[in-house]
């Protein structure tokens, strides 16, 4: 059986073992008063990691001395909402605690409307994101919002040094707390990653642990592997990903996907990100890839986790395995560069929109030769202004779709545009 982590081991019962947030617990603030009166609406905890949320919902379950049922947005969904509001029907009162509550799409969000409504259950969730865009109108105006702050410098090295103190298995090692610096910068101000990292270092300088910033960033580099949506890993890793699938990795591009989904990543910005590389580096080499893609994001988007995870594993794994192509990539940036060059070419005037008298007086679109008048829908004109004549933006990738697309437009300019 693994071991309790330490932060698990250490985490608060009462309000008044709680670091910081004196705005919400201390004597006499709103939600202490809430929670001293029995009279706890259902609320929104809103802020960032290891700040406290989960350990408030678990104060007030313990206080209150009610069935407290706790949920995950990443792994649960509509069934098992309802059923734990079928659960708490026959409770006298309960409480459901959910964690990143703004991983909830708007069906899952509504699963709980009715139950908020009526005093099933009291609600409390959990979210790093703002909860004005994060959660749906309807549940939110049924709930009270509570914003955290992040734990200061002076409450973290007390986190510290109260861990030493009280933990009995840290009490068994000899641990001198020389700094803590890297401890408090690694751990971005997260008391739980804060608590975890001081037993990782102490775990690994054994017995008599003398606590340095040198130590703790060089145990740090050899054994953490976090996954920080805010931090160096979220952009290490989603590079990682989108490098798998350009290179035709389908095992890479899954197993990076998972990393993200494990560590709780936004499902959509993983999928705005595939539908950016399937244009960006699949293009006409398969323009289903783009198709594909859209319908992942909405889909998933409807979906939430944990089913969408089957989603964007199917989509990574498609855009993996198709032909790759950056021609039109490659041909708006080149295009792009030729506007500033050349600055606001005149458009050519028998291209021009002629909506008036006077405009046709000005030869605007005089012999412009319209397609469909000729045969195969092709009439050889130019569409590009003097300085830029017979200059090709696109050029076509070597791939089976795309060589097609060669073939066809050499056919009808010709030697125009070196095709």
């Amino acid at each position: 059986m693994e071991a309790t982590p330490l932060a698990e081991r250490l985490r608060p019962n009462t309000l008044d073992e709680l670091a910081g947030q004196e705005h919400l617990t201390g004597k006499g603030s709103i939600l202490r008063t809430a929670i001293d009166q029995g009279k706890v609406p259902s609320m929104i905890l809103w802020g960032p990691p290891g700040t406290g949320k989960t350990t408030i919902a678990n104060i007030i379950a313990h206080t209150l001395q009610v069935p407290f049922y706790t949920l995950s947005a990443i792994s649960s969904g509509v069934k098992e909402v309802r059923e734990v509001i079928a659960e708490a029907k026959d409770k006298e009162r309960a409480i459901l605690f959910i964690d990143e509550i703004h991983r909830f799409n708007k069906g899952q969000q509504d699963a709980l409307l009715g139950a908020v409504e009526k005093g099933i259950v009291t609600l409390i969730g959990a979210t790093t994101e703002n909860p004005s865009f994060e959660v749906n109108s309807a549940l939110l105006s049924r709930c009270q919002v509570y914003v955290l702050k992040p734990l200061q410098e002076e409450s973290l090295v007390r986190l510290l040094q109260q861990a030493i103190v009280k933990d009995v298995q840290l009490q068994q090692k000899h641990i001198e707390l020389k700094e803590t610096s890297a401890l408090i910068t690694i751990s971005g101000g997260d008391a739980r990653k804060l608590l975890n990292l001081l037993e990782l270092v102490a775990d690994t300088l054994g017995d008599k642990a003398i606590i340095t910033d040198d130590a703790v960033m060089e145990i740090a580099q050899q054994r953490i592997a976090l996954y920080d949506k805010s931090g160096e890993q979220h952009y290490d890793i989603i590079s990682a990903f989108i490098k798998s699938m350009r290179g035709s990795d389908p095992n890479g591009a899954v197993y990076w996907l998972a990393r993200m989904i494990e560590g709780g990543e936004d499902v959509k910005f993983i999928a705005r990100r595939m539908l950016i590389l399937a244009s960006e580096d699949i293009g006409n080499a398969n323009p289903t890839a783009l198709v594909m893609a859209n319908a992942t994001f909405e889909a998933v988007d409807k979906i939430g986790y944990p089913e969408a995870r089957i989603i964007l594993s199917q989509c990574a794994i498609y855009l993996a395995s198709s032909p790759k192509s950056n021609a039109t990539y490659v041909a708006i940036n080149d295009a792009l560069a030729a506007v500033r060059q050349h600055g606001d070419l005149p458009v050519p005037l028998h291209i021009r929109n002629a909506p008036t008298g006077l405009m046709k007086k000005l030869d605007y679109g005089k012999g412009y030769k319209y397609s469909h008048d000729y045969e195969g829908n092709f009439s050889s004109q130019e569409y590009l202004p003097p300085p830029l004549t017979g200059r090709a933006f696109y050029s076509p990738g070597k791939n089976a779709r795309e060589e097609e697309l060669r073939r066809y437009l050499k056919n009808l300019w010709r030697d125009k545009y070196g095709y």
